[in-house]
């Protein structure tokens, strides 16, 4: 870009207290190939980071370790209920700090797309909208309908106007280049009938009318006005076409790199080679921005998730993890994917991408030539067979579901399906929650607790006849509401006098709920992620006398995604029945007078663990109902992650001085069946195809962020709600135990000596890295090495019959006591153990 190519503004910026380099104004705009910035089409890669989802202090390291990958853009969605939980009530503090956020993105070099949404699906409580919106008369969520669009028009313009306050629009010198109005609303929008279209134009040009200087997008929304760009989301985005191909360009704001978990689910993961499969297509066949969505997960703290039965950990199998350590060989191998795309980006912006015949079924080559300038994509996109194309009068083999990038039309820089970087195999280091103790008893002493009181304990319960919905009467303001009933069964006909049981018949919306005759539980019923509704059938045995029913109905995460998904219910609508009387009767309570409390008791004072009502003798109870435990606790020592592992609890929430850390629930387990022993990456992908942890609980390990610790005096406040010993929990530091690779000899060159070979006219061999994870680390152990027919993965490598003797020391002599180290793959390395035989190298390292 040259200097008289544009109209330059230098801007003295003071960003997060430290003087920024100068900005400048950027044009930014869009023909049918590209993003146009200041005049020229660009190839962007960029990648989704929620603020929310982690803490400030571990933004700018998300943020560079983002750039160092290879991207260009970091794309958050702005979450309207997290900003103004109570109507006309804003709150940009700490994690909600969306402006000092995009100043770290800025500060490091890179481009934002804001997507304002407001709604924002995203696996979010009620998918971002603030929950007061549903009480608005007249109001109508997401469609042609005026309290709504009132509402939506004032959020987005508060948004729009504090980045134009900051300066933060391209257009002013910052670093938003795009923004997005609605979300995935084209997967639903018959449901809404002919006021979808009214409003998806009225949502465009209320958007493009806050003139923030930059283009608009709309996702998954084919018929969007020719204001915005639509663009696509999902696992494959290469053989999706925008509407208006000869003024849009090919936009990918969603790329799935795995999926969310869910309380009752196995772990999702989804292979490298298939991501990046997906992601050299889509620039194949003329895409020019893509989204990874995740590529930081993050976690879920407080009530945020949506779902219901979102779990906590929105780690999304990301190539930057929950915890902020990478994802490898994830990142590494998308890194070189991403250069290996930049490497073509003159050819691709340059003109249209043309189809060249390769011959043989599912196979594709691409060319993107113009003048001298020529890049090319092969692909073989058969699900189980290798193949070998003559392109250019050239011979290329092409593994099954792969693209290999030419970025001169004749070498290979990468293959899709052939890794370079090191794996990692990372693990968690426990820890004593309470040090310097001796005994069971001693630990028990560094616990205190009170007990929840079943039923109604507030002063401002109140009186109903029948049943309430559960969404309506808390607004959302806790997972609880409790409905009591008293009933008297003295000298009743219809009850069994002889201590026969009764069956108690409850049926709700969901999610679960827990049911207490005088105070006893006396049974429990949970829905699950695919149909949260319960229905269960309790016995009972009731006194004879005045007898009290207590439910407490509980939600996990209102409902997220859907047409009207707003309008879904929950908590005990019934029929609440007594079955199983005398002469076969039933009694329906559901029309009686029920008493109502909305949330718990300690709610209000108890997680901060302030409170003076702690007791701690004479003993600590275990393996009961509605119990607040509190200990005090010194960090783990160190800089690694921390996460507590809740194994030994049931279900409740966590909070580390006063933050929640969201709900746990390790006794939710995931199916038996359904996780492969190994994942076979070819073929389309789909969200059940490689899950792993079957059998377990879907979640053992909650993160605590570091900047949410001291050194010592540390306070953890659990509610318990089904009942478990909190002596069991401990904390964990995320830790990296091996690294690996495996390369063979027909895997192309490191993409980073691409530039420094063409110029030198030669041909590089393949080269197998390692490069500790930590600045501090060196290689300190070579565990296995071997060169020859290697099977196995990493962590379970093995010697074929085909090794070579002098493979352990070589690798031992280039690595050990070096963070990095790099060994050519070939015979002159490590001699020929087996003539006429194709090889690889296979190592397993220790870093310390």
């Amino acid at each position: 870009m040259k200097g008289s190519e544009m109209r330059i503004e230098v801007l003295v910026v003071l960003v997060l207290g430290v003087l920024a380099t100068a900005s400048y104004c950027a044009t930014v705009t869009y023909d049918h190939r590209a993003l146009v910035i200041d005049g020229k089409r660009r190839v962007l890669v960029s990648g989704s980071i929620h603020y929310p989802r982690s803490t400030p202090d571990m933004w700018p390291d998300l943020i560079q370790k983002s750039k160092d990958g290879g991207l260009d853009v970091i794309e958050t969605y702005v979450f309207w209920n997290f900003h103004e939980p109570v109507r006309g009530q804003y709150d940009f503090s700490g994690r909600k700090d969306l402006v000092k956020f995009v100043k770290i993105v800025a500060q490091a070099g890179l481009y934002v797309h804001l997507r304002i949404g407001p709604y924002v699906c995203a696996e979010w409580n009620y998918g971002g909208f603030p929950l007061w919106l549903h009480f608005i008369p007249g109001i109508q969520l997401r469609t042609d309908n005026e309290p709504f669009k009132a509402e939506m028009q004032r959020f987005t313009a508060k948004i729009v106007d504090m980045m134009k306050e900051e300066k933060l629009y391209a257009s002013q010198g910052g670093p938003i280049i795009l923004s997005q109005i609605e979300n995935e609303y084209g997967n639903i929008d018959k449901a809404y009938g002919p006021a979808a279209q009214k409003y998806i134009n009225w949502a465009a040009s209320m958007a493009v009318a806050l003139d923030t200087g930059v283009p608009w997008v709309m996702c998954q929304q084919d018929d969007a006005p020719a204001s915005v760009i639509s663009t696509c989301n999902g696992f494959y985005c290469d053989q999706w076409t925008p509407k208006l191909p000869d003024k849009r360009p090919k936009m990918w704001t969603e790329n799935w790199s795995g999926w969310f978990l869910s309380f009752g689910g196995a772990v999702p993961q989804r292979p490298v080679e298939d991501l990046a499969f997906a992601v050299a297509r889509f620039f194949q066949r003329g895409g020019t921005f893509q989204n990874y969505y995740m590529y930081h997960g993050g976690t879920n703290f407080g009530r945020s998730t949506g779902g219901p039965f979102i779990a906590t950990s929105y780690d999304y199998d990301a190539p930057i993890d929950e915890y902020g350590l990478l994802r490898q060989p994830k990142w590494g191998h998308l890194k070189d994917v991403h250069k290996a795309i930049k490497l073509c980006e003159e050819a691709i912006v340059a003109t249209d991408p043309k189809n060249v015949s390769v011959g043989g079924p599912n196979l594709e080559a691409t060319v993107y030539k113009t003048g001298s300038v020529c890049a090319a994509f092969l692909a073989n996109y058969d699900t189980k067979s290798d193949a070998t194309v003559t392109f250019n009068g050239n011979s290329y083999h092409l593994p099954a579901w792969s693209v290999s990038i030419l970025p001169d039309c004749k070498n290979v820089v990468l293959n899709t399906a052939k890794i370079n970087s090191a794996a990692m195999i990372p693990s968690f280091m426990h820890h004593s929650l309470i040090d310097d103790v001796d005994s069971s008893e001693a630990l028990g002493s560094g616990w205190s607790w009170i007990n929840e009181p079943v039923g109604i304990s507030k002063d401002d319960a109140f009186t109903r006849v029948g049943l309430l919905e559960q969404i309506n009467t808390t607004a959302d303001k806790s997972d609880y509401l409790w409905y009591s009933l008293s009933i008297d069964v003295t000298n009743s006909e219809t009850f069994l006098q002889d201590g026969s049981q009764t069956v108690l018949h409850v049926e709700s919306l969901g999610h679960a709920l827990h049911a207490f005759i005088n105070g006893k539980l006396a049974g429990s019923g949970t829905g699950n992620g695919n149909n949260a509704k319960v229905s269960v059938d309790i016995p009972v045995i009731f006194a004879s006398g005045k007898n009290t029913i207590d439910l407490l109905s509980l939600t996990v995460g209102l409902q997220n995604y859907g047409a009207f998904f707003d309008k879904t219910g929950a908590g005990i609508t019934g029929p609440v029945q007594l079955k199983g009387l005398k002469n076969g009767t039933t009694i329906d309570l559901s029309s009686q007078q029920w008493t109502y409390q909305i949330g718990l008791k300690g709610e209000d004072s108890l997680p901060s663990g302030s409170s003076s009502q702690w007791v701690s003798q004479p003993t600590l109870p275990k393996k009961q109902p509605l119990t607040w435990y509190k200990a005090k606790f010194n960090a783990p020592d160190g800089s690694n992650p921390v996460a507590i592992d809740f194994t030994g609890l049931g279900k409740g929430e966590a909070w580390v001085n006063g933050q929640s850390i969201g709900r746990y629930w390790p006794t939710n387990i995931s199916p038996t069946s359904g996780c492969p022993d190994s994942c076979n990456y070819r073929g389309p992908y789909d969200s059940n195809k490689c899950r792993k942890n079957c059998g377990k609980p879907s979640q053992e390990l909650y993160h605590v962020p570091r900047s949410w610790l001291k050194p010592d005096d540390n306070i953890l406040v659990l509610f318990e709600e089904i009942g478990g010993d909190p002596m069991q929990i401990s904390f964990a530091t995320r830790q990296i135990d091996s690294l690996c690779s495996h390369v063979s000899e027909s895997h192309p060159s490191p993409v980073d000596m691409w530039t420094s070979d063409s110029k030198a006219g030669r041909k590089s061999g393949p080269v197998l890295s390692l490069e500790c994870p930590f600045p501090n680390q060196v290689i300190s152990s070579i565990k296995f090495a071997s060169y020859g027919k290697p099977h196995g993965t990493c962590g379970s490598f093995s010697h074929g019959q085909c090794k070579s003797n002098r493979a352990l020391s070589v690798v031992q002599k280039a690595c050990v006591g070096s963070r990095t180290c790099s060994v050519e793959v070939s015979v002159n390395t490590f001699g020929d153990p087996c003539k006429g035989v194709a090889k690889s190298l296979a190592v397993e390292a220790s870093c310390k």
